[in-house]
């Protein structure tokens, strides 16, 4: 599952698979629909990357910024190094993009995903009271890119 040569860059044309796989890895009230992530997947600075065993990332990258929109995992391909495959790739991706700096939002009752991030170099940078429908706080994190030279990424 780790193999980073499964991941291929998603398109609109993946939107129903993706909302699908938001769905399962998310309560009703915070999953997208196929017409969000369609509407994400046009716009010239969003990307997506998508693993087979059902996992995907899709982030934004502007200017020297970049924010992880959404990640999410199947339940069933949880805690086997999917969502690490997933984040790590959307990092160097954003990194050859340009951006010198990645943000995200997580619950913070999201333990698991919090101690993903922070594995993976994430700090806290703020905190948002009630962001989630269910009246959820999120904090915001924040983790540095290495500079990377500018070449394809998938």
């Amino acid at each position: 599952m780790r193999d980073p040569t499964a991941l291929t860059a998603a398109t609109v044309a993946h939107a129903a698979l993706l909302a699908e796989i938001h769905a399962a890895a998310f309560p009703a009230a915070e999953s997208w629909s196929r017409d969000v992530i369609a509407l994400q997947l046009e716009l010239p600075t969003t990307f997506a990357l998508l693993h087979p065993a059902g996992g995907f990332v899709m982030a934004r990258t502007v200017v020297d910024e970049a924010e992880i929109l959404t990640l999410a995992v199947m339940p069933t391909h949880r805690r086997q190094g999917l969502g690490r495959l997933l984040l790590g790739a959307a990092m160097t991706r954003a990194a050859v993009l340009g951006a010198a700096a990645m943000f995200l939002e997580v619950a913070t009752t999201n333990h698991a995903a919090r101690g993903l991030y922070e594995a993976m170099g994430f700090v806290k940078a703020g905190h948002r009271r009630r962001y989630y429908a269910d009246g959820t706080d999120a904090l915001i994190l924040r983790s540095t890119l290495t500079p990377l030279a500018r070449t394809p990424a998938p």
